[in-house]
C-alpha cells in the first residue's frame, strides 16, 4: 500500500520484473559520497562490504533509503544504489533475495500487505515485534523502530479549524452529527473503499457521512483542496511535508484506529548474519527519525523542489552523523 509517488527527476529508475521466483532489479549506480565517519561508522566496521540500498518511489522513503546508503558508505562499504522501485512489492523482494541487501519499510505495510494480516496491532511496538518474528522466516531481519509513523489522518485548514474547532477524529463524529452539513471529505478513492481507510474510520467513531459529501481525487490535489477549503477535511499521511508548508491542522486519531506505519530497516537475513555491525551503524539514524524530521525533509524535496538524495546528506552532516 505505501505511498506511491512519482519519482523525483533525477531519481533513478529502475527496472523490476516482480515473478514469484525474485525481483529482478536490472539497474544501479554506485553511490559516491564524501563522506567520513562522524558519531557513526568509527572504525569503518562495513569496511570490504558491499552492499546494495533499495527503496520505494515515493519522497520519503528515497530520502530513507539516501539516509541509509550514506550510512553505510561512512562505515566504509562500497554501496550500490537501486532506489527508486515503482510501488512496495519490488522492493520488499529484492531484499527478501538477496537482489539488495537493505531498505526502510513500514510495520504496517508488512503486517497488512505483505503478510496477509486485516488486523493492525494498535501498539507501535506489539505492530514491530510481530511483523519482525513473522519475517525471520522469509529470510527478512527487521532491526528496531524509528518513531516515524507515516500513516493516514485527517487534515484541515486553519479557516475551517477557527470556525469548527474539532482537533480529534471523535470531534469530527460529534460535528457529523450535530452539523451534517459542515463534514465534507476528499479522499483517495483506496482509502475510501478500505476496511483500514474511510470505511472502517466511520464504524470506529460512529459517524457516517453521504457519499454525496465524500469526493474521490488523487493524493496530491487532496492538498490543494483542503487548503482552499473545498472540503473541510481531507486524507494525509502524517508525516507528508505539505501539512507543514500549508499549515495544515491534523486530526488527532484518539481511537488509535488507522494501523501503525512505524518506518524501519529491513535487512536480508544472510546479510545481517555476515555484518552484523550493519544494526549498530543504522540505529542511531533509525532513532532519530520522526514524524517532524520527516515533514521537514519531505517538503524539502516535495515543496522546495531539492534532490531527495542531497536532502539526505545534509541531514546526516547536521546531525553529525556523518562528516
Amino acid at each position: 500500500m505505501r505511498r506511491a509517488r512519482p519519482v523525483i527527476a533525477g531519481t533513478l529508475v529502475l527496472l523490476a520484473c516482480c515473478a514469484p521466483a525474485g525481483c529482478g532489479l536490472t539497474s544501479g549506480s554506485p553511490m559516491v559520497d564524501d563522506v567520513s565517519p562522524g558519531s557513526i561508522g568509527q572504525g569503518e566496521p562495513l569496511k570490504g562490504a558491499h552492499l546494495t540500498v533499495t527503496s520505494k518511489s515515493f519522497t520519503e522513503n528515497l530520502v530513507l533509503g539516501a539516509m541509509m546508503g550514506i550510512a553505510f558508505q561512512a562505515a566504509g562499504a562500497d554501496v550500490l544504489d537501486r532506489t527508486g522501485i515503482q510501488g512496495s512489492i519490488g522492493s520488499r523482494e529484492a531484499v527478501r533475495n538477496g537482489d539488495a541487501d537493505a531498505m526502510y519499510e513500514y510495520t504496517g505495510t508488512a503486517w497488512i500487505t505483505y503478510q496477509g494480516n486485516s488486523e493492525p496491532i494498535p501498539d507501535p511496538q506489539q505492530q514491530w515485534q510481530a511483523v519482525h518474528d513473522a519475517d525471520l522466516k522469509n529470510g527478512v531481519t527487521w532491526l528496531p523502530p524509528s518513531r516515524l509513523n507515516n500513516t493516514y489522518a485527517l487534515a484541515m485548514n486553519q479557516a475551517n479549524f477557527a470556525k469548527y474547532r474539532t482537533g480529534t477524529l471523535s470531534q469530527v463524529a460529534a460535528l457529523s452529527k450535530s452539523d451534517p452539513s459542515a463534514v465534507t471529505l476528499c479522499v483517495e478513492g483506496e482509502f475510501a473503499n478500505r476496511a483500514d481507510g474511510l470505511p472502517g474510520m466511520e464504524k470506529a467513531y460512529g459517524m457516517s457521512v453521504p457519499a454525496s459529501r465524500v469526493t474521490q481525487m488523487d493524493t496530491g490535489i487532496i492538498y490543494t483542496q483542503i487548503q482552499k477549503g473545498a472540503c473541510t477535511y481531507g486524507e494525509v499521511f502524517t508525516t507528508d511535508g505539505r501539512i507543514k508548508s500549508m499549515n495544515l491542522v491534523v486530526m488527532a486519531d484518539d481511537k488509535k484506529f488507522f494501523p501503525n506505519y512505524n518506518a524501519a530497516p529491513v535487512i536480508n537475513s544472510r546479510t545481517l548474519k555476515e555484518w552484523p555491525a550493519i544494526a549498530t551503524v543504522i540505529d542511531p539514524v533509525t532513532r532519530k527519525l520522526d514524524n517532524k524530521v520527516a515533514q521537514d525533509l519531505n517538503a524539502k524535496v516535495d515543496v522546495d523542489g531539492e534532490d531527495p538524495h542531497q536532502v539526505a546528506l545534509d541531514w546526516m552532516k547536521q546531525e553529525g552523523f556523518v562528516k
